[in-house]
């Protein structure tokens, strides 16, 4: 029994760790430490839920690899365009396999897991007040990070950890929930708290379509506009002091990565619509390419020309092989089979299981809620492409606790 103990407190561990490592932005350190545990926790089977899933990935990689053959890139890129492009692959499985050495409730787990995160977050957010003298909001990000998806599953979990079935104790859940939200606060991340509002409607059950849920999405429509408008009232600075930087962001979402014309030459209007443009910039050099590239696209190790160099983060760069738009990434690899994949990719989120089992109704809620976020997340952040990005390590173990719920209480019905 203790063995036992000892080998789930390793699996729990090892799932922590793979969780955080992205955090550092090392992507390097990432795929090793990912690729070392995905070896580590290999199982001798394999369900077919996730193969579907993984399927798709594959499916996207494979498109890229054959086209590569058929164009001249560096090797370099080639070989950095794999490690992107099969990360997902990877995270799946790791997030399965680990989720069955665990085979227990995976959600003291993510629970857990953004506990320590939100520690690690917070302890940097200090150190940047304290012996950086950071004040300023922009500045305060740089040092803490600028989101966490994760901690904002983890504090969906807690905040209806009864319908999870988590067994902390009711002291340890007011101090994870505590410390939790308040990390996700200070991220002060536009997409997080998008994704807080997406996933707070999902599990209340309003994207089941009826009457009741229609009145109150269209409700939460009015008054987000109503919202938006006071913000564009006010119209906060790009620069300004305290929240004012913040809800300047918030103003300019609805065209921040959806324009289709940037002009270069102003540097403020070109620095707040940097998305909109690499996106342009990719459609321009794929379809101008040809029937082919659009269809199949430009392969591993292809880079889109910006026609000028442009400091992106320490950097000068003129040609960039990974953007900030996951399906334009996919675009530019694989064509528009890549993207048809990416988004049957994304029909997991939407299914609903027959089974009546409590928990198995909230895993399914929480995945159709992931499920819308991801359509947004792909268009900002790459979605599972992006090198920092650990969701794809939940959706796997999801899938696997799943099957050991389903699977324990098909054994009880046989065993009756």
């Amino acid at each position: 029994m203790k063995t036992v103990l000892a080998k789930k407190s390793i699996f729990e561990v090892i799932f922590i760790l793979c969780v955080v490592i992205p955090y550092f932005d090392n992507f390097e350190l990432t795929i090793a430490t990912w690729s070392i545990a995905a070896l580590f926790t290999v199982q001798n089977t394999y369900s077919l839920g996730l193969i579907k899933q993984l399927f798709f990935f594959l499916g996207i990689f494979i498109f890229a690899l054959v086209v590569t053959f058929f164009n001249e890139h560096q090797p370099f890129y080639v070989l950095r365009d794999i490690t992107y492009m099969i990360k997902p692959c990877i995270g799946i499985v790791l997030g399965y396999q680990l989720c069955k050495k665990i085979n227990s409730n995976i959600f003291n787990i993510i629970v857990k897991t953004g506990f320590v995160f939100s520690l690690i977050h917070l302890f940097f957010l200090v150190r940047g007040v304290v012996f950086f003298k950071v004040l300023n909001i922009n500045d305060l990000r740089f040092f803490g990070g600028f989101f966490s998806d994760f901690e904002v599953f983890a504090l969906i979990v807690i905040l209806f950890h009864k319908r999870f079935e988590v067994t902390f104790s009711p002291q340890k859940i007011r101090w994870y929930t505590a410390i939790i939200a308040l990390s996700v606060f200070l991220y002060l991340a536009r997409t997080n708290f998008i994704q807080l509002g997406i996933l707070l409607l999902a599990l209340k059950g309003l994207f089941v379509a009826n009457k009741r849920n229609v009145t109150i999405l269209v409700t939460v429509a009015i008054v987000t506009i109503i919202g938006y408008s006071s913000i564009l009232v006010f119209n906060p600075k790009r620069n300004g002091p305290g929240m004012e930087a913040f809800l300047y962001k918030i103003k300019i979402i609805p065209e921040e990565a959806f324009k289709t014309k940037v002009n270069r030459n102003d540097w403020k209007a070109f620095n707040d619509n940097y998305r909109s443009y690499e996106n342009i910039m990719t459609v321009r050099q794929v379809t101008g390419d040809g029937f082919y590239s659009i269809a199949f696209g430009q392969g591993l190790g292809s880079k889109v020309d910006l026609k000028e160099e442009l400091q992106l983060g320490d950097m000068k760069l003129r040609y960039i092989s990974i953007l900030h738009n996951g399906y334009m990434t996919v675009f530019l690899k694989s064509g528009l089979i890549g993207v048809l994949l990416l988004l049957f990719s994304l029909g997991i989120y939407f299914r609903k299981t027959s089974s009546e089992i409590t928990i198995i109704k909230q895993i399914d809620l929480l995945l159709l809620g992931m499920g819308i976020f991801m359509i947004m997340s792909y268009w900002v952040f790459m979605g599972f492409y992006f090198k920092a990005d650990n969701k794809i390590i939940l959706l796997g173990a999801l899938i696997c606790y799943k099957e050991i719920i389903m699977s324990k209480r098909q054994k009880v019905v046989q065993n009756d």
